[in-house]
């Protein structure tokens, strides 16, 4: 067993002991770096990855991020060469409703408040070229227009990396000489820029490039596409993202290292850290814990359908993080009840768990159940959880990672490494690309969520039309819908059945390398609470408080 680290240790000593040379660190302070690309090959056999999902979660989220944290110290503490490969936190929900997304308790990451607000500029980086290329696109029209832009057909968006309804749709442009030309438009959230999907699954600077030369920012008068590259705007772009494409590192409270690279959000993008972090920390580590955005009928379908997909990737694991709030939720409990016991409504719930459970079983790996412990969780229910799991034969451990670190998630680390030794083949993606895009979306929402039936509103059907016409119908799917239910309607708790899904409209990604399908009222900007958790941050003394 090996002992955890008291406290942070220097950067330069995680590097050193990953095994990044010192020529391929920009140090970020003390306790935070990138790592140059050209660390990426270290010489050293490729690691085994373990992906980290969940059932669907409650509005507080069921600890995915610190189960992962957890599940890679439980597993420094038997002895295994680890590294996390996780997501940045956006600004959007640290000031918004989950607050921040670095853990908690004993299973976190540090510096703890730097990676929950700026960072090292990453977030900032993608939106600057992102409103760059709508800068140029604006001022192409004021300056005549020569590419023949149809103003009524501009489909880039601004973003800024906070929740604001306010900005969801506007006109920019006041006219007359000076002010640009008018025109409908509005702001996503920067997870949800096209940007962020291009930088987080290329795989290097000129896939980078490669990728954002093919964003579609138009259609012109005849109906085809104009893209950055037309614009010229791609190399100031890649001027801007020069830092945002190295990995950054940092690690937990127990000094595992972790790259922490890339923010997309699930319900809305593809909800993975970035190709470039995991494909390093492969590279430097024996075993690589990542992690998928919300339930496995979002994060982890896109992770196998998507990313894994695109960069070649298998995990030899899966890990379903699940809790006795949440299946008690599922299990028809008010959020207002979920602290009293109640094993009936667990027992209820475990519908939800059972389908996801099935889900990750469609890509070819039955899951280790990570129950993560909340001190309300009494010990009938905690039982009820491991005796439907072991029914099914699916391996079940407590994960105490919360109040105990590493030590807590030892358990959890037994069982995903002698789960992983199980592992044989690869995990096969849903579908086959080359499907009819109806085909895709009807894949996902009968086989995943559980859908009877795909609905297609008029404004959808113009979209897909003009995709297949671009050429661009041979590409993954990115769902996006709410992560509160297996359905499109987030009131619908466990599992429901008999349902229909509506497809409200598409979008084009191709820098990305997918389509995005928009399911029932998902926002692509989020907004703020009643009580943000913004009210609770404050600068007192010289540091930030209130940030979790």
């Amino acid at each position: 067993m090996t002992e955890p680290s008291r406290g942070p240790r220097p950067i330069a000593d995680v590097a050193r002991d990953l095994g990044v040379a010192p020529e391929n660190l920009v140090p970020y302070g003390v306790d935070k770096a990138k790592i140059r690309l050209a660390a990426a090959s270290s010489g050293r056999p490729k690691g085994k990855l373990i992906l980290v999902s969940a059932l669907t979660p409650t509005g507080a989220g069921e600890g995915k991020t610190t189960t992962s944290i957890g599940l890679a110290q439980g597993m420094a503490q038997i002895g295994e060469r680890v590294c996390l490969a996780l997501r940045e936190p956006s600004l959007g929900p640290t000031f918004g409703m989950k607050g921040g997304a670095t853990g908690g308790g004993l299973s976190t990451l540090t510096p703890e408040t730097d990676i929950n607000l700026h960072f090292t500029g990453d977030f900032h980086a993608i939106s600057a070229a992102n409103n760059l290329l709508a800068a140029l696109l604006d001022n192409h029209l004021h300056q005549g227009n020569a590419l023949g832009i149809d103003v009524g057909r501009v489909l880039w968006r601004r973003v800024i990396d906070l929740n604001d309804r306010s900005l969801r749709s506007l006109v920019a442009g006041l006219g007359g000489k000076i002010n640009g030309v008018p025109r409908e438009t509005g702001f996503d959230i920067t997870p949800a820029s096209e940007v962020m999907a291009a930088l987080c699954l290329a795989e290097d600077a000129e896939d980078l490039r490669a990728r954002l030369s093919r964003l579609i920012v138009a259609l012109d008068f005849a109906g085809e596409p104009v893209t950055a590259l037309d614009l010229d705007a791609v190399g100031a772009m890649m001027a801007l993202l020069r830092d945002a494409l190295m990995p950054n590192l940092v690690q937990t409270v127990e000094g595992v290292p972790a790259l922490v690279h890339g923010g997309p959000f699930a319900n809305i993008a593809h909800g993975c850290n970035s190709v470039i972090a995991t494909k390093m920390a492969l590279a430097h580590a024996d075993w690589v814990v990542t992690e998928a955005g919300f339930g496995a009928d979002l994060g982890a379908e896109k992770f196998f359908d998507i990313k894994c997909r695109m960069a070649e990737l298998s995990p030899v694991a899966v890990v379903l993080v699940a809790t006795v709030r949440a299946l008690k939720r599922h299990g028809g409990m008010g959020p207002q009840d979920l602290a009293t016991p109640d094993p009936d409504a667990v027992q209820r719930g475990m519908s939800n768990l059972e389908k996801h459970i099935e889900n990750i079983q469609l890509f070819g790996r039955t899951p280790v159940i990570a129950i993560n412990r909340f001190h309300t969780d009494s010990e009938e229910e905690l039982a009820v959880v491991r005796r439907a799991c072991e029914a099914r034969n699916v391996p079940v451990a407590l994960s105490d990672i919360f109040a105990r670190g590493g030590a807590g998630g030892i358990e959890l680390a037994h069982a995903v490494v002698a789960q992983a030794a199980k592992a044989s083949g690869g995990t096969p993606p849903l579908y086959d690309v080359s499907a009819s895009i109806k085909e895709k979306v009807e894949t996902i929402a009968t086989k995943v969520y559980g859908a009877v039936k795909v609905n297609y509103t008029r404004p959808a059907e113009r979209d897909l039309a003009q995709i297949e016409s671009l050429g661009y119908a041979g590409v993954p799917i990115c769902m996006a819908k709410t992560p509160a239910s297996l359905s499109d309607d987030p009131t619908l708790a466990g599992r429901p059945e008999g349902f229909e899904v509506t497809v409200n409209n598409f979008v084009l990604s191709p820098g990305a390398g997918f389509v995005v399908a928009m399911l029932g009222n998902v926002l692509r900007m989020p907004g703020l609470p009643k009580v943000p958790s913004a009210s609770r941050i404050d600068l007192v003394d010289g540091e930030i408080v209130g940030v979790s």
